[in-house]
């Protein structure tokens, strides 16, 4: 079965997760082992502190015992040498286990009895020394006699050796704690590496294989590619043929569409000849520019390279100078002038706009100058956000906003209707002297 390249990147990364989470896994197990290494170090430096300060501590009790027989029995003073200084070593060692033991509740009544019982033995061998000194030997060898000194050494021994019997527990466990971290770090370690090769292996693998049919699908694209390129020039050339019969199709029915229109436009106009009625004559007369308006967007197509779009100021400018003519020689007085961006509309906009732009100027030389010449003027521009204008004005007598429509209001009727396909709306304007018809539409691309 092929590996997809989605296949490839998900195993990638799961892989190199899990073999992230054992490196990470290794790393927090090493850093929390070397913590509990650290931890047990420091148990084992308080623990010999501790168990050297007991030992001190008893062997200066018994050096200054010692120290103390000697002189008793032989009554020489160089036995004396020693202990001062074996009672300073005892107080010495005494205060440093007690601070080694101070923050350890199970030591407190032990810490007070024993502080207790050496301050006693060392004023017993004090008072018999006193005694020796003094010439009171029968008195020092009575106190000796009463075997209190040997209770309270026997007491001092028995809790010192409690205390190192304590420390060397506490050594034991550590070592015994270092030896179990040293375990754990040498098999996480192992296992932690075993999963690291068995990813980068998986990784290796993976990416072989899909290295390998990669290679395999580019050989058979290259092979393919030799056929292709034949193909798609055959395939090129039916669709170019193909499209240059449908762009002679499209031009030859604009064509015929436009040839069309122009004879109903000349029997129109044939008719209007053959009648006396002047409104009738009128009527046919708009009818005629208002088919002239569709026949020029036909007639520009079937000339044009693109069929889609139609060059606005070319086709506007035709159509109101073929208004003019027919206007002026139906007898209107008025003028036409113009002013047209070079826009772009698709067919069916185009069509539209050309019907409201006839409608709009032919109302203008009907009813704006009824008593003689004046100036009709169109304007089509640009506005922001894919916008155009359409205005035409006049300077005649004015157009009243609620007055009835004049004639049939048939053209009223065409040019909302065209505005509304144009998602538009004609709005009139009252000037002092005149009026304005404004259009603002979308200017929209050809689909």
């Amino acid at each position: 079965m092929p590996i997809s390249s989605r296949f490839v990147v998900r195993s990638t990364i799961l892989l190199l997760g899990v073999g992230f989470l054992t490196l990470l896994g290794i790393v927090a197990t090493t850093i929390w082992l070397g913590e509990r290494a650290q931890y047990s170090f420091d148990e084992v430096i308080e623990a010999r502190e501790m168990r050297g300060a007991a030992v001190e501590l008893r062997a200066a009790l018994q050096t200054a015992e010692s120290s103390q027989r000697g002189y008793l029995v032989t009554g020489n003073e160089i036995y004396l040498a020693p202990y001062d200084t074996a009672k300073a070593q005892t107080k010495r060692h005494f205060a440093t286990l007690k601070r080694l033991l101070a923050e350890d509740s199970a030591f407190t009544v032990l810490l007070e009895r024993l502080e207790i019982v050496i301050g006693q033995k060392l004023m017993e061998m004090d008072e018999i020394i006193a005694l020796k000194s003094a010439l009171r030997e029968r008195d020092a060898f009575a106190t000796l006699q009463t075997n209190r000194g040997k209770a309270l050494m026997d007491e001092a021994n028995l809790f010192l050796s409690g205390i190192i019997r304590r420390t060397d527990d506490r050594l034991t466990a550590a070592v015994s704690e270092q030896r179990a971290n040293a375990n754990w770090l040498r098999w996480v370690t192992i296992l932690g590496g075993l999963v690291i090769v068995l990813v980068v292996g998986g990784v290796t693998i993976v990416t072989l294989q899909y290295a390998r049919e990669v290679a395999q699908a580019r050989d058979e694209v290259r092979a393919l590619n030799a056929s292709l390129e034949e193909r798609v020039k055959l395939r090129t050339a039916d669709l170019t043929r193909a499209r240059d019969r449908a762009e002679v199709l499209v031009q030859e029915v604009n064509h015929r569409v436009a040839n069309s229109l122009a004879m109903v436009n000349s029997m129109v106009q044939l008719q209007a000849k053959a009648l006396d009625d002047r409104a009738a004559k009128d009527a046919l007369s708009e009818t005629q520019a208002r088919i002239y308006a569709i026949a020029s967007v036909h007639k520009r197509l079937y000339t044009s390279k693109d069929v889609r779009l139609v060059e606005l100021d070319e086709y506007l400018a035709a159509v109101l100078d073929q208004l003019a003519v027919t206007l002026k020689n139906e007898g209107r007085g008025a003028s036409l002038r113009y002013t047209i961006e070079p826009l772009k509309l698709p067919t069916d906009r185009s069509i539209n706009l050309g019907v409201v732009v006839t409608e709009l100027v032919t109302n203008a030389f009907k009813y704006a100058y009824p008593n003689g010449n004046g100036e009709v003027r169109v304007k089509l521009a640009s506005l922001p956000e894919s916008k155009a204008e359409l205005i035409v004005e006049d300077d005649g007598i004015g157009r009243s906003g609620d007055a009835s429509a004049k004639g049939t209001g048939l053209g009223t009727r065409i040019v909302n209707a065209m505005a509304s396909n144009m998602e538009a709306k004609i709005e009139y304007l009252d000037r002092t002297q005149g009026t304005i018809a404004r259009m603002i539409f979308p200017l929209k691309e050809a689909a």
